[in-house]
């Protein structure tokens, strides 16, 4: 027995619906893009997007959820394919460089940028403990590596962690304002110089890569 489906059939495209609810979130953050908003750039009435994404606080969580797995996914990337936590931050914050300046979405990062002047508490406090997540990861690697003999002895790795974070947070603004590709990839090369030196007599953990030289913009592909 065929049991059919009542109402009439949905009329959109779920995932550009929700690739566009992402870019709107991207660009103007959780509090100031409205329902009305939403509907529009998604192109679907309100009763269509709370059938399909439920409110806008659900949907939102969808877009991170999203974000994440897409664009943002360059970070667990580096944290998995590189083997040292210098490799690895190091990697993540010059992807970053790349990943908030290129076309085609809005700058910056999406789970930093949505948060400002975030009044909705739900949400502010999802996306602190995603960002809190992060330095939590930093932190736990840096201190795998001192314990392993890469970091010298002593390295207060929560400070690094954190260090490292502002930085990555800072190139986020930075981006929005309307730093480029190239301002960024400095940036992200004097945070590692900053890095302690490995320790005495080790030689494992890479090394910071030479300021770059600057070159044309190109895109690149990839996600925070």
């Amino acid at each position: 027995m065929v049991t059919r489906q009542r109402g009439r059939p949905r009329s959109f495209d779920r995932l550009t619906a929700l690739e566009q609810a992402t870019m709107a979130f991207w660009e103007h953050g959780y509090e100031t893009t409205s329902v009305a908003d939403l509907t529009r750039v998604m192109g679907i009435s309100a009763p269509s997007l709370y059938s399909a994404f439920g409110d806008k606080r659900t949907l939102f969580e969808e877009v991170v959820e999203a974000y994440a797995g897409s664009y943002g996914s360059y970070g667990d990337r580096a944290f998995t394919e590189e083997p040292t936590a210098r490799g690895a931050i190091g990697r993540l914050l010059r992807e970053s460089a790349e990943l908030f300046t290129e076309s085609g979405h809005p700058r910056g990062c999406l789970m930093i940028s949505a948060a400002v002047n975030c009044s909705t508490p739900e949400v502010e406090e999802a996306l602190r403990a995603r960002r809190e997540a992060n330095l939590t990861s930093f932190e736990a690697r840096i201190r795998r590596d001192v314990e392993a003999g890469e970091l010298a002895p002593g390295t207060d790795a929560r400070a690094l962690a954190r260090f490292s974070g502002a930085v990555l947070q800072g190139m986020s603004q930075q981006a929005r304002d309307g730093a480029t590709r190239e301002d960024l990839a400095a940036v992200a090369e004097w945070a590692m110089r900053s890095w302690p030196a490995a320790a005495p007599g080790e030689s494992r953990g890479k090394a910071p890569a030479a300021a770059p030289e600057m070159a044309p913009e190109t895109p690149a592909g990839r996600g925070a």
